[in-house]
């Protein structure tokens, strides 16, 4: 008798639960056989969000554990907790409550975690704003979110005359040698060390939280998360081997997905986080040996940043602490991947995913050294499949098609009511991409970005991978602009390194000898640096 779709499917579901617990348990996560430790955790997180839920179980558990480090110094994990309450109740006092919307525009520091926390304990929807908002941007998020409520560091103020009057004020970071506004804002501090910092009763349910889109073709998007599974978190634990009690450098923001899911993951593991309000590629070297981090959470960008100081700078400081480099954000060159294992050793993990889809796949050290430039594959609980433009799935390797990803911490659908294009339950991550004969992935660009030259079809990072692997080019991207012969044309701007003999031919001839004829850009444009969002991709629009 054969097996019903339905069976087959509550059977997958039930193996992927099993694994899923049995990745957890590897990391540290379930408390075996102090199973009750785990219930309790669980419940914590459903009542009060991933935030305040864990933090809570890691104060629960050691309350002298330190639970981050920022320039203020150390806070435990016990700090952060009740601070958390105080904050939550003062809000409550000044009629804030479940379901307000409190947007944080905050760089990576305790204030940010701590109204993190309380909004959790509130019940509150959490928005996070991005740092790199324009005034037009940022006024546009908060009037489209509704937003009642806005905590920021006082070097934004200049932004805030844009967002409506009615809109609660609070500032999370006050500048030592700057004004305090007249001190007519509540500052976070002055309000939990006036405020009763018992646990406060648990929400009807959790607030959640509110993801914002890159924003490199407009006005950003809301990407909600009401609620997640603990289970989910094997998503990341199944190809990333985080282990519990160790130390995460946050070189990443915690407004961005990759941050935040890192941040997150590192409290339920009673991690020590290291958090600075702006990076700083010396600087992150020197906190990694100051606090024998294992793990360097950032964007590519932040990489390149590191790994261009040079040997010299890179031999002063003691990174052997480093199991992992977590990248994510934007694409990880071949070449950028090749020099940072070559500088930290085969510790270099390649996360692919999206703010919409969360985790899609993850390139192991070893996926990398066997195919530099893949994104590797999905771990556990999450499924990839390639589609053509008829919508029909692609199942050959070494053929490009569009990318759909289904996980369990994909979104629902933006605030607004829109979503991507769905197939067969799997969404659309807005890339193409192939899977070679390994069944490696590999995201070869945009769908949005292919650029059509006299009826062929050009991706730029092909391009653009090209050129950084010159020792004298430093950055590059590719863009199609109007031509009246062969519809759209190739223009490459490139950032050269110092002292650099560049010029445009140098730039063509290196193209024509390693790629097509209809790969060569037409048009050569060098630039001190290229246009970028906080998270490092390029902003194409800036360049046309």
């Amino acid at each position: 008798m054969r097996n019903s779709p339905q069976v087959s499917e509550v059977a997958s579901k039930v193996t992927e639960t099993i694994r899923s617990i049995g990745v957890m348990w590897q990391a540290g996560l379930v408390p075996f056989p102090r199973l009750d430790e785990g219930i309790r955790s669980l419940y914590a997180v459903r009542k009060f969000g991933p935030f305040a839920g864990t933090t809570h179980i890691a104060a629960r558990r050691d309350a002298r554990a330190i639970g981050l480090v920022d320039e203020l110094g150390p806070v435990t994990f016990k700090q952060l907790d009740m601070r958390s309450n105080a904050l939550a109740r003062a809000w409550s006092a000044r009629g804030l409550a479940p379901g307000s919307v409190i947007a944080a525009l905050c760089r990576d520091h305790r204030g940010l975690v701590i109204a993190m926390l309380a909004a959790g304990k509130l019940g509150a929807r959490l928005l996070l704003m991005n740092t790199g908002f324009a005034k037009p941007q940022l006024a546009d998020v908060a009037k489209r979110e509704q937003v009642q409520a806005l905590v920021y560091d006082q070097e934004f103020t200049g932004l805030l005359d844009a967002i409506a009057p009615e809109v609660d004020r609070y500032l999370a970071w006050v500048d030592t040698d700057g004004p305090l506004a007249d001190h007519q804002i509540p500052v976070l501090d002055e309000l939990i060390a006036s405020t009763d910092d018992r646990p406060l009763p648990a929400p009807d349910k959790p607030g959640g939280f509110v993801l914002l889109t890159s924003g490199t073709t407009g006005t950003p998007k809301g990407a909600p998360r009401p609620q997640t599974s603990a289970l989910h978190s094997a998503q990341f634990l199944d190809r990333i081997p985080l282990r519990a009690g160790e130390c995460t450098y946050m070189a990443a923001p915690l407004f961005h997905g990759t941050g935040l899911s890192q941040f997150i993951l590192s409290f339920a593991l009673g991690s020590k986080v290291i958090l600075r309000r702006k990076f700083d590629p010396e600087a992150a070297l020197r906190g990694i040996e100051e606090h024998r981090c294992t793990t360097l959470v950032l964007v590519p960008t932040m990489l390149q940043r590191i790994v261009d100081l040079g040997p010299q700078v890179l031999a002063k400081y003691d990174t052997s602490s480093l199991r992992i480099i977590f990248a994510a954000g934007s694409a990880l060159s071949p070449d950028l991947g090749n020099r940072a294992t070559e500088a930290f050793g085969e510790v270099i993990h390649n996360l692919y995913g999206s703010t919409e889809v969360a985790v899609a796949t993850v390139a192991t050290p070893e996926d990398w050294r066997k195919a530099p430039g893949t994104v590797g594959r999905p771990p556990v609980g999450c499924k990839v499949a390639l589609y053509d433009d008829q919508g029909n799935r692609i199942t050959e390797p070494n053929v490009t098609g569009r990318v759909f990803v289904g996980s369990g911490l994909s979104f629902g659908g933006y605030t607004d009511g829109r979503n991507k294009e769905i197939i067969d339950g799997l969404l659309s991550s807005g890339d193409v991409g192939h899977f070679d004969e390994d069944g490696l992935l590999f995201i070869d660009g945009r769908d949005d970005e292919m650029i059509v030259s006299g009826g062929e079809n050009v991706f730029p990072i092909e391009v653009e991978n090209l050129l950084v692997e010159r020792p004298d080019v430093l950055e590059a991207a590719v863009i199609g602009v109007p031509d009246e012969e062969f519809g759209q044309r190739l223009k490459a701007f490139v950032v050269p390194a110092e002292d650099a003999k560049l010029d445009v031919d140098t730039i063509r001839d290196y193209v024509k000898s390693n790629l097509a004829r209809y790969k060569v850009p037409r048009e050569v444009e060098f630039l001190d640096e290229l246009p970028r969002n906080a998270t490092g991709k390029v902003l194409r629009n800036k360049l046309k």
